[in-house]
């Protein structure tokens, strides 16, 4: 393998979790985040080093949003940080005509692109394992050298992921499909739970978890996805607003004739859209049954034994409150934290990570719960020697109504943060051809070539 050294530049989810799988295959991981605590906490995770090295690395791997990949890639050649450099985000297109347009060196780059993920963001969500038998997309251009793209794959491999090549057209047209048009599907349902009533909650059952699951991502990180790939996810839309008006017509002629059997029109249109879906997912299921049983894209299947925590009682109003506690920077310390308190039903959404500066700089982890768990919560905690409630429990402000299935208990609940071996696994790679996007020379490798997307 050509790789020892790594850089990752942003230490959300997907960057944390390649660099937890490249620390555990034994490579020296560079962290860099501009946010400091998010870069730390990565570090205290076990994924590297929060600094910079001393030398140029052998890969540096781009964990920012898209419209980011070019000016951090321009900025980080110039300053002589890695050999190689690759990205992981979700957009290709846009991201490789700035890179030939703006970067020193645009044959130092290779475009990435790992089909997978969790409802969840930030280090605390990292797995190390996330990448195990997904694609990861590769989308090199005409200039892309051999040392890059051989470097890139091995990073893939030491992930456990498999290698895929696509032009970057392709793969926007087809992530608008399978990941960018289902992210704003599944927040347009989700917004309409905003002020669910507890009543309402109670009845929800699985399928409302498994359309809105994905809706949790970073608005912010979303809108420059969706603004980045605007143009392919638009078309998608287009099609889903013709099959919207054709089913609010027949909806409307069923409510006509209040509701009777026997509509021709209403009854024909809505069977046919629903065969149509039963129809897609035919195909679906077959592409993806060699897969590993876990949720779509990867995310981690959850919402079973859901409750809704913070949704008020009659008459009363959903308070937090918030628990702190000091990290001292010893080795594993946070991992063994994430572990003591998914055992005692702390999800992640209730944890976060921060930087104490009247504690000089340390690291603190917050637990926000309900007012009635805290003080029991505390009192485990420093049961099990953690420096839990040393002060007052602090009051947070009102919660609002947590969508269902935002429960206390999922599917993954015990893993957040903790770190396991990655699985390094020998992805044999040899000539990569894509048209209008070919990579001489790879001799020793056969990456898959994977086609325009079709049939919408």
């Amino acid at each position: 393998m050509s790789l020892r050294t790594l850089a990752v530049v942003g230490t959300g989810l997907i960057g944390t979790s390649v660099a937890l799988a490249a620390t555990r295959a034994g490579l020296t991981v560079y962290l860099a985040d501009r946010d400091e605590s998010a870069a730390r906490t990565a570090a205290a995770l076990g994924a590297g080093r929060a600094e910079r090295p001393e030398a140029p690395v052998d890969l540096a791997v781009l964990a920012v949003p898209p419209g980011q990949i070019a000016p951090v890639l321009a900025t980080a050649q110039a300053r002589g940080l890695a050999r190689g450099y690759t990205d992981v985000a979700s957009v290709k297109a846009r991201t490789e005509r700035e890179v030939l347009a703006t970067a020193p060196h645009p044959s130092h780059y290779v475009g990435g692109h790992p089909m997978t993920g969790r409802e969840w963001s930030g280090p605390l969500a990292a797995r190390p394992e996330l990448f195990r038998d997904r694609t990861w997309v590769l989308t090199p251009t005409r200039v892309t050298s051999k040392q890059v793209f051989d470097r890139t794959l091995d990073l893939i491999a030491l992930c456990g992921a498999v290698p895929r090549v696509m032009r970057a057209r392709a793969h926007d047209d087809a992530v608008a499909l399978t990941s960018h048009t289902p992210h704003l599907v599944a927040s347009l349902m989700a917004a309409r739970l905003a002020g669910i009533g507890a009543g309402t909650a109670h009845l929800a059952g699985q399928g409302l978890r498994d359309v809105t699951r994905i809706a949790r991502g970073d608005p912010r990180l979303w809108t420059d996805i969706l603004a980045s790939n605007a143009a392919a996810v638009t078309a998608v839309l287009a099609e889903l607003h013709r099959d919207l008006d054709g089913l609010l017509a027949a909806l409307r002629e069923l409510a006509g004739a209040g509701g009777a059997r026997g509509t021709p029109a209403g009854d024909g249109a809505l069977t046919e859209l629903l065969g149509r879906g039963v129809a897609g997912l035919a195909g679906l299921d077959e592409a993806r049954s060699a897969r590993p049983a876990d949720g779509p894209d990867g995310h981690a299947g959850g919402g079973r034994n859901a409750t809704v925590p913070g949704a008020a009682p009659p008459g009363g109003t959903p308070y937090r409150s918030h628990l702190d506690i000091p990290l001292t920077g010893r080795p594993g310390e946070l991992s063994r934290l994430l572990g003591t308190t998914a055992a005692l039903g702390v999800t992640l959404e209730d944890t976060s990570v921060r930087c104490a500066p009247g504690r000089g700089n340390a690291l603190v982890v917050r637990l926000t719960t309900e007012p009635p768990l805290a003080r029991s919560l505390a009192a485990r905690l420093r049961a099990e020697g953690w420096p839990a409630g040393d002060g007052p429990v602090t009051p947070a402000a009102p919660a609002a109504p947590r969508a269902p299935g935002d429960g206390a208990r999922r599917d993954g609940a015990g893993r957040n943060g903790t770190v396991r071996d990655a699985t390094v696994r020998d992805a044999t790679v040899r000539d990569a051809t894509v048209r209008d996007a070919t990579v001489r020379g790879h001799t020793r490798r056969d990456v898959p070539v994977l086609p325009a997307a079709g049939g919408r």
